[in-house]
């Protein structure tokens, strides 16, 4: 591996409990949106909720995140996937941008098989600014299933 990539993860507070298994399982597996790091190290400096809606603790997750090195932070997939997604990952997204001038990526882990028909069903993700948020999290049908 050429480089090193230090991170951050913001997951959903309504997963605040969630031990980070899918998300480390991807990262170390390099899948979703890990796959931008094939061939990069990448070191973990940051992993937090969002506090709640509306988010009360992005911006000082950012702040500690960046202090600590970051260079990309991620939004967790549970942020897309949960009923319903979050409202605020666009604003989410420009926030932390513009205030850190890091990259953010929408997404960790690929999106489980059980949640990709729900959504489908539901028809949550057809409006077309989801493609983009989807992008980094989409999986073949295999990689979804073992997900779930």
């Amino acid at each position: 591996m050429q480089n090193k990539t230090k991170i951050g993860i913001i997951i959903c507070d309504r997963y605040g409990r969630c031990a980070g298994g899918k998300c480390f399982r991807a990262l170390r597996n390099r899948e979703g949106a890990f796959s931008i790091y094939k061939d990069t190290e990448v070191e973990l400096v940051g992993y937090t909720t969002c506090d709640g809606c509306p988010g009360g603790n992005v911006e000082y997750a950012g702040d500690e995140m960046v202090k600590n090195g970051a260079e990309v932070i991620h939004l967790a997939t549970g942020l897309v996937v949960g009923y319903p997604p979050c409202r605020n990952i666009g604003t989410f997204k420009v926030l932390l941008e513009a205030r850190h001038g890091v990259r953010v990526v929408v997404g960790t882990h690929p999106i489980p098989r059980k949640y990709w028909e729900m959504h489908k069903a539901l028809g949550t993700w057809e409006a077309e600014s989801w493609k983009s948020l989807l992008e980094p999290t989409m999986a073949d049908e295999a990689t979804r299933k073992s997900y779930d």
